[in-house]
């Protein structure tokens, strides 16, 4: 006879099935095409995943198991209702369960089972309490359940089995590897085949190198049961050995964790080619040969199952150059794999300038549309979650990444199709409601906010560039691995860039849609001489279009130089005296005039000059001078013939050095002046002035984003201290943040933010000072959809983006009505030009209020 304990148990079970099921019903549709909204208006996913640890199956129970994936699949129900496929991503071990594996369900397993590193000369739970986790272990709990691979499967059938019953949606279970140290004893790695172990990301030889050879082993594996003969590619050993685990154990997919198969040194700025003295290029072909043949032999043992990977901490260009890492021939060598997502680094230090332009540079050129957003909720190893700590429930790392969009070679803004949690689970094997009860908001706000359209800043990303050169032109390696640092510094100098589209693309896009960048300034390399990028961009300049280019000139034509009006001279490095036009921020202590520029990590010297000072079309805005020799280094230039096309040329300085540690360090900021930040500066001639009022130089600048979504704008931020000032004007005037007040100087709309903020803006006001804002009010009126309000304007143009598809005939303006709707109402004009699609409201004073149905 059941206890009232249980009856009560078994009803809320039933209650919470009963509303899976009906809810879930709602978006059921497979195959869905990416980013097209369901029926709640979200824009849908076709996968979600949630990665876990083993560490809340507490107990080694089957009943105990199904509560476990209960709580997994309800805890995210109201954010997997929008996606066609449900994964469980699951961090068993490290990966050497793969290895270890003899084909025996009855073999015990070593999975992650501690917090810390298990691989130190410190036993679990022994020594002093003053080492760190990355010395010393601790089991998680005591009594910890000993499993077996036989348990393993038990549990991936249960999840999905359960995740079927309550979703109605494909399930997937996913296994992981992890070359480093981190999750699980791994005496594979490190006692019986430390030859394998030569990559240094923390510390020296900890992580499996992929290109790696075994010695001889004696020992049976399920897919060596005679042992591992001597000199076997470790390729072709863990191909072998994932195809029977993968098999045996009922997983579907295997995904490659921190940087496994893209390169020896995923987490550093040096790496097999790069030595943080120079380059190696004598290496390169090897290098390159040697990762390819790592997936061609993984693949010819393992040949279906699909692999998801994370990639590397750093970004596409530094990977080639540093690691010789071929993303290229990775991508396109048919071996069924997703691109890396979003790298975690932001949580870890807040340098969201890595984490964005590593992004872009990932997803510029992929194999298929498909590719992932992942967010770190839990960190199932290392005491600590994300959200709660190293977040402090500030959703930046949301929003920001989450503001980047993907063009393709059909002009199409392509979105995430994959999103990712690591993890749903905490060290202590706990999942805590809250996180997913406070997050999924953010997700699907920042999701349904997501680009529909390039933003006002596009990056034309080089990747088939950079690859080419490490094949033909390999001196040039150096201005690749200049190339991303250098837009890394811009965006962390607060350039608000997060549209990408790839060189490839770029030529096909813009003959399918031709007004497609009408509007954006485009950010790009100077292209070679004779190349087709030469040709595009002469006729996109003399047509009218935007672009900041950026870097080294040498390969170019002289029919191009003379487009920029550009000569180059003896190349200069060292420190230099900083001359510039545009002096936008307000420091209490200003920046430095002094700038130190490094060859070897800025892609050879300065040795850039305006050819023509005499052009009066051209205007130098920033010179670096040594001594008595002059280079100038940001100008630009505009030709009647152009059709209002401009173009600008910034030469650019890496302002970082290497230390030996992982990242390139910034300079001092209270010593020199930061090069990349003459990227924002720029934009003050493509009418976009963006400015930060700060105490001095050593204040780190806010990061911004910038999405263009249903013709609207939505601005997204980190600001990391809270008493920067920020100052907006556009070409179409200040922007009004919804929600927001803002006190206008000089016509710039000033705004104080949190550390994270995200606000829509569908208004720009054209008006010198006074004190504005910008709300929402309710419709009160039978049609309405929305009404806006503006108040505080004074003579003022105002401009207002509404929604894609609202007509002219269902727009209704206003000027200081009494009421709602009744009285007050006036004429605004649409208007279609480089600005976009908008209405222009002439002359307005006092209260301005727009409804649309």
């Amino acid at each position: 006879m059941q206890t009232l304990l249980e009856y009560f148990k078994n009803t809320i079970k039933l209650v919470l099935l009963l509303f899976f099921l009906v809810g879930f019903q709602e978006n059921t549709t497979k195959n869905m095409v990416q980013g097209i909204p369901d029926n709640s208006g979200v824009k849908t996913f076709n996968n979600i995943t949630l990665e876990a640890s083993l560490k809340p199956f507490k107990q080694k129970d089957n009943k105990y198991y199904k509560e476990v994936a209960y709580t997994m699949y309800s805890q995210w129900a109201s954010l997997l209702k929008h996606t066609d496929t449900v994964s469980i991503m699951l961090w068993t071990a490290d990966g050497s369960e793969i290895l270890d594996y003899k084909g025996n369900m009855d073999q015990p397993l070593e999975w992650a089972k501690y917090i810390g590193n298990p691989n130190t000369k410190h036993e679990v739970g022994s020594g002093p309490k003053s080492l760190s986790l990355h010395e010393r272990a601790y089991v998680y709990m005591e009594d910890a359940p000993e499993f077996t691979y036989g348990d393993l499967h038990e549990i991936i059938q249960t999840l999905r089995d359960v995740g079927e019953q309550i979703t109605n949606k494909t399930i997937r279970i996913g296994a992981t590897f992890d070359p480093g140290p981190e999750f699980a004893k791994s005496p594979f790695k490190y006692e019986k085949h430390p030859e394998i172990v030569q990559g240094s990301a923390m510390g020296g030889n900890t992580f499996v190198n992929s290109y790696a050879v075994l010695k001889g082993d004696t020992t049976s594996y399920a897919g060596y049961p005679n042992g591992i003969p001597d000199n076997t590619p470790f390729g072709s050993f863990f191909g072998r050995q994932s195809q029977h685990f993968l098999t045996d154990l009922g997983f579907d997919y295997l995904w490659l964790s921190n940087g496994f198969g893209f390169g020896m040194e995923p987490w550093h700025s040096a790496g097999a080619i790069f030595t943080g003295k120079g380059f190696e290029t004598d290496k390169l072909a090897d290098t390159k040969k040697k990762i390819i043949d790592f997936w061609s032999l993984f693949r010819e043992e393992c040949p279906d199952f699909r692999i998801e990977t994370r990639g590397t901490n750093i970004a596409t260009g530094i990977d080639l150059a540093k690691d010789g890492v071929d993303l290229r021939s990775i991508y396109h060598g048919d071996f069924n794999l997703l691109p890396p997502p979003n790298s975690p680094w932001a949580a870890l230090d807040g340098d969201f300038g890595l984490e964005l332009m590593g992004y872009m540079t990932r997803i510029a050129d992929i194999p298929d549309n498909r590719y992932l957003f992942r967010y770190y909720t839990h960190d199932p190893w290392w005491l600590n979650s994300p959200w709660l700590d190293r977040y402090g429930r500030e959703p930046h790392d949301i929003y920001l990444p989450m503001s980047i969009s993907r063009i393709d070679g059909n002009g199409v803004v392509a979105l995430p199709t994959h999103l990712n949690f690591l993890t749903i689970d905490d060290s202590l094997g706990d999942m805590p409601d809250k996180v997913p009860n406070e997050v999924i908001p953010h997700i699907l706000t920042a999701r349904n906010d997501s680009p529909t359209a390039p933003g006002p800043l596009v990056w034309v990303y080089p990747f088939d560039e950079y690859h080419d050169w490490a094949d033909a032109q390999q001196e040039r390696v150096s201005e690749m691995y200049f190339g991303d640092w250098f837009i890394r510094q811009a965006i962390n100098s607060g350039l608000p860039l997060n549209t990408v589209i790839s060189t490839k693309n770029i030529l096909s896009a813009i003959t399918k849609k031709p007004t497609l960048f009408k509007g954006p300034v485009l950010f790009s390399i100077v292209p070679d001489a004779g190349s087709k990028m030469e040709i595009f961009w002469t006729d996109y300049l003399k047509n009218g279009g935007k672009v900041v280019f950026y870097g080294p000139v040498q390969k170019a034509s002289s029919q191009f130089l003379e487009i920029l009006n550009l000569q180059n001279t003896t190349p200069l490095e060292g420190e230099f005296k900083v001359e510039r036009k545009y002096i936008l921020d307000d420091l209490d202590n200003p920046f430095p005039d002094k700038i130190l520029h490094s060859s070897l990590l800025s892609g050879g010297g300065i040795e850039s000059k305006v050819g023509n000072n005499a052009d009066s079309s051209t205007e130098i805005l920033a010179t670096f001078i040594q001594g008595n020799e002059r280079r100038d280094v940001m100008w630009t230039r505009t030709d009647p013939k152009w059709a209002g096309g401009k173009v600008a040329y910034v030469r650019g300085t890496n302002s970082a050095h290497y230390t030996g540690g992982r990242l390139l360090k910034p300079d001092n900021p209270n010593e020199y002046f930061i090069g990349p930040k003459m990227l924002r500066d720029v934009l003050m001639e493509f009418g976009i002035s963006i400015k930060i009022e700060k105490v001095g130089p050593e204040i780190q600048d806010p990061k911004t984003t910038i999405a263009r979504s249903d013709n609207g704008y939505f601005f997204s931020g980190y600001n990391p201290n809270t008493t920067v000032v920020q100052k907006f004007r556009f070409e179409q005037g200040a922007p009004l943040m919804l929600g927001y007040d803002t006190k206008l100087e000089k016509g710039h709309a000033t705004y104080s933010f949190p550390p994270s903020w995200h606000r829509e803006c569908r208004v720009f006001v054209e008006q010198e000072e006074g004190v504005l804002s910008s709300s929402e009010l309710t419709p009160v009126q039978y049609g309405i959809k929305r009404r806006l309000e503006v108040s505080g304007l004074k003579n003022a143009n105002v401009r207002i983006y509404v929604p894609e598809g609202i007509g002219s005939e269902s727009i209704y303006f206003y000027n200081n009505p009494k009421n709602a709707w009744k009285e007050g109402q006036i004429e605004a004009e649409k208007v279609v030009d480089s600005m976009g699609t908008y209405y222009l409201a002439r002359n307005i004073t006092g209260q301005l209020v727009v409804a649309w149905e």
